[in-house]
């Protein structure tokens, strides 16, 4: 069977791909599983006009039927913010699940990446990659996206990895696989919801004209898996790192005391900060989603496709 008959590319998005103009990937975990109605909805739709805004095509992606569309209707993506929790969130090992029973899915970075390739898009915005879950030395909790990145030529710009995860382990993980990790305007590895790690990224670019340098070498010479953008919150919006980690050692308690594991980790360790910071965690998610389609767009009218 031809993957192409799993696709189902917008007319916008196919158009834009023809005529060799910017096209940024975006996920919809995001509207499913990452805040409420109809404020999901609200936030997808405000970041494609962003993406817009700075110059390139949007392309959300999600599964509906049994079909991975390369650019999702707005129908589409309020049918998703509605159904919220009810739609499966699909990492790599669910995906032929869904297809083949023709069932709807949330993609992840995971997902988002392999469905963007197969449509040939390089650039994807997201919030955070997923990474190696803190005592992973026990529990082997890594997410797909890091092996996703080592396979998956797609540039994945993003606010770092989520602060919930070992960031040292996950800078190690993708370092072993030859992912390079590029600090956009910082040499340092942002932490999510704070702009600082402790961290050193591999290189500091400080324009968008510089990453797609970086990118064409790398497509040119290592034409296997992707790269990763990691561009901090703006300022303004980012909140208190001493703050943040202890919120996040206590919510991780709570997890574990719960026997929460593998993919239901994420979700509800991102609710329970909501919860603990009074909403401050949810603004700031926000912020970075749109801070991140706004540089995913000026980098991908910088490539040469």
């Amino acid at each position: 069977m031809n993957p192409s008959n799993f696709l189902e590319i917008n007319p916008e998005v196919s158009k834009a791909l023809n005529d060799k103009k910017p096209v940024v990937a975006l996920e919809s975990t995001i509207i499913s599983h990452g805040m409420p109605y109809p404020q999901n909805v609200e936030t997808a739709l405000a970041v494609e006009d962003i993406v817009r805004d700075n110059g390139a095509v949007p392309a959300t992606i999600a599964i509906i039927q049994g079909k991975i569309k390369i650019g999702c209707l707005k129908e589409d993506i309020e049918y998703l913010g509605k159904q919220g929790l009810k739609t499966t969130k699909v990492s790599r090992r669910d995906l032929p699940i869904i297809l083949a029973n023709k069932l709807d899915g949330a993609t992840t970075v995971a997902t988002t990446m392999i469905a963007a390739a197969m449509a040939k898009i390089e650039v994807f915005a997201t919030g955070g990659i997923g990474g190696v879950h803190r005592g992973a030395t026990k529990t082997m909790d890594i997410s797909a996206d890091l092996e996703e990145l080592a396979e998956t030529p797609v540039m994945v710009v993003c606010a770092g990895a989520k602060a919930i995860l070992d960031l040292a382990l996950t800078l190690e993980y993708l370092e072993t696989k030859g992912v390079p990790v590029v600090g956009y305007k910082t040499d340092e590895l942002p932490a999510f919801y704070t702009c600082e790690s402790g961290f050193k990224v591999d290189t500091k670019a400080n324009s968008a004209y510089e990453i797609a340098n970086i990118w064409s070498a790398k497509k040119t010479c290592l034409p296997k898996g992707g790269m990763v953008v990691a561009n901090p919150i703006p300022k303004e919006y980012a909140l208190d790192k001493k703050m943040i980690d202890l919120t996040i050692e206590k919510a991780i308690i709570e997890a574990d005391k719960k026997g929460i594991k593998g993919k239901d980790v994420t979700p509800y360790l991102l609710a329970s900060l909501m919860e603990l910071t009074k909403g401050e965690s949810l603004a700031a998610n926000i912020q970075i989603i749109y801070n991140n389609a706004k540089v995913a767009a000026l980098i991908a009218q910088e490539i040469k496709y």
